[in-house]
């Protein structure tokens, strides 16, 4: 499949007056900082000026639209200095907020791990990071403290397995989610390993998709959990039987959180196996030629289907990018479990055992993701996986060894039978090195689940609570049964402390819905215990037999809630 040359085209008679910057209605010239800084030069360029000259050169030599623009199309952003409280974040320039130093965003493409690799990464951070390393919620390995004269001979060590931070950022298709049991469990409506490294191999990295308007997060997968959380990805294909009995797709389009939420909207076709790629790809050049450039906020696909409703996305995508018809499809059946993080141990269907644990909210060291690499060639193949939970899980665990491996990991503070505190909680980076945060998150989301797991020891309802430092919902605060968003708020004694607004009820699946908000409500860090302690308590006593927290959040009254 090709997709159309816009460069060209003359402006549509339907086109508005102000353009929002579609390259397809003839709005191609720049209209704010980052598309010139696209125009100027494409990001995956910078790769070759890193190589030539930034590794040399130290921090002080990197120009500063390198420096702040294209670096993230290899998987770096500058990190945030550190002791800069979170009040200063919306008051001082970038270059006042960044320190001299790299995060790094290694991309792993559906998930999926050799102990090799993980090695590799584990070994990264040891060396480079500090033995600081993050597991995300977008299955990546992200690390911190990179110099960029070290960037180099990490990429090399990536590369050498197979790994890489090609495109891990950046106005660019993201790293490519999928499920992590893809052709482990015997109950998966179809694998889609072999979609996404097809997808990844032929257009990761290509100048056709390197200047998108916003980023792209995309999704495959066929597990009967919706564990890639399809509903809040920009593209995603999501396993499905047609009335055939014929394993496809049905694909879903403009999801996304950040401080427009929208969930994604079925398109209405089935798409086969073989037609994955070529879809993806054309779904891809809808938003690179009619996303919205002008206003960056404005500039994520959420937006434009939003505006067109799924009908004309059909009809685009199928008249001026595919050529062809796509077949109606239905929709696919409801997520089978409300946990999507695959933790626990769980039947592969060759008879041997996948083992799922938690880490605390993500964070993890380099030291210890290298034993994780050796367990898993000690209790199975050497074959691990990331989660879109911040969870990792190793494979091919013979019966025999399970409760071996699950000794071995506790030993680590692994836990594959974690409380329901801490299973449910996730943390994004935050102060320590974002420099979007407001306040920290990763100590204090561990604190946190500590906390209850005290206060409140025999609670074994599942329960989300998502720890963010921002309205910028890395960490999902929304789709949280308890979501809270970082922000400055005024305490007991009138002092601006670190705190955050409160969401509630938030969940995926069938009736979706985004947490609810009350006007002015906000905690302080130090009273998010209490406050947690308070609602949940309330649910205990209030709730009907099997009723979910967000269920219970749907009905309750605003007093049993604050």
């Amino acid at each position: 499949m090709t997709t159309p040359r816009t460069t060209n085209r003359p402006p549509r008679r339907d086109a508005p007056q102000r353009g929002q910057g579609q390259w397809a209605l003839g709005y191609r010239e720049p209209l704010n900082p980052n598309e010139r800084m696209k125009k100027d030069s494409d990001g995956l360029e910078v790769r070759q000026r890193i190589l030539d000259i930034y590794a040399h050169t130290g921090f002080g030599g990197i120009d500063p639209s390198d420096l702040r623009g294209r670096m993230r199309w290899m998987g770096l952003y500058t990190q945030r200095a550190q002791g800069i409280p979170g009040g200063k974040t919306a008051v001082l320039e970038p270059e006042e907020l960044e320190d001299s130093y790299f995060m790094m965003r290694a991309r792993i493409d559906g998930g999926q791990l050799t102990s090799d690799a993980l090695r590799v990464l584990g070994g990264i951070s040891t060396e480079f990071g500090r033995d600081v390393a993050d597991v995300t919620d977008r299955q990546n390995v992200q690390y911190h403290w990179i110099r960029i004269e070290d960037v180099p001979e990490i990429w090399r060590r990536l590369e050498s397995v197979g790994l890489s931070t090609m495109e891990a950022c950046g106005d660019v298709p993201r790293v490519m989610l999928g499920c992590p049991l893809a052709g482990i469990l015997e109950d998966e409506v179809v694998d889609a390993t072999d979609v996404i490294a097809a997808t990844v191999e032929k257009y990761v990295g290509s100048p056709e998709f390197s200047n998108l308007p916003r980023k792209w997060k995309t999704s495959m997968s066929g597990c009967v959990d919706h564990c890639t959380e399809p509903e809040i990805d920009d593209v995603s294909f999501v396993g499905v039987r047609n009335e055939a009995g014929e394993a496809g797709y049905d694909l879903w389009v403009g999801g996304g959180l950040s401080t427009n939420p929208m969930f994604a909207q079925r398109i209405g076709v089935f798409v086969r196996p073989d037609q994955v790629t070529d879809v993806w790809a054309a779904c891809t050049a809808v938003f690179r030629d009619y996303g919205y450039r002008r206003q960056r906020n404005r500039a994520r696909i959420k937006f434009l289907v939003a505006d067109w409703g799924p009908e004309k996305f059909r009809q685009v995508l199928q008249d001026e990018y595919l050529g062809e018809a796509l077949p109606d499809g239905p929709a696919p059946a409801p997520a089978k479990h409300d946990q999507r993080d695959h933790v626990g141990v769980s039947r592969q269907k060759d008879g041997r055992n996948a083992v799922g644990f938690a880490l605390r909210t993500g964070r993890i060291s380099g030291s210890l993701l290298t034993t994780i690499a050796d367990l898993a060639d000690e209790y199975g193949e050497g074959r691990i996986r990331t989660t879109t939970q911040q969870k990792l899980v190793i494979l091919d665990v013979p019966d025999e060894r399970v409760e071996a491996l699950v000794e071995a990991l506790a030993a680590h503070d692994l836990q594959v039978r974690p409380s329901a505190f801490r299973r449910g909680t996730m943390a994004c980076t935050g102060l320590e090195f974002c420099k979007l945060a407001i306040v920290e998150t990763k100590q204090h989301a561990q604190d946190l689940y500590a906390e209850l797991e005290k206060r409140l020891p025999d609670f074994d309802t599942p329960v989300g609570i998502n720890v963010n430092g921002c309205p910028n919902s890395c960490a999902r605060f929304q789709t949280a049964d308890i979501g809270f968003k970082g922000s400055m708020v005024r305490d007991d004694n009138g002092e601006m402390v670190e705190g955050f607004q409160v969401h509630l009820g938030g969940h995926l699946g069938v009736e979706a819905t985004f947490g609810r908000k009350f006007r002015g409500h906000k905690v302080t860090k130090a009273e998010t215990a209490d406050y947690c302690e308070r609602v949940l308590r309330g649910f205990l006593e209030r709730r009907t037999p099997g009723e979910s927290f967000a269920h219970y959040v749907s009905r309750a009254e605003e007093a049993w809630l604050l």
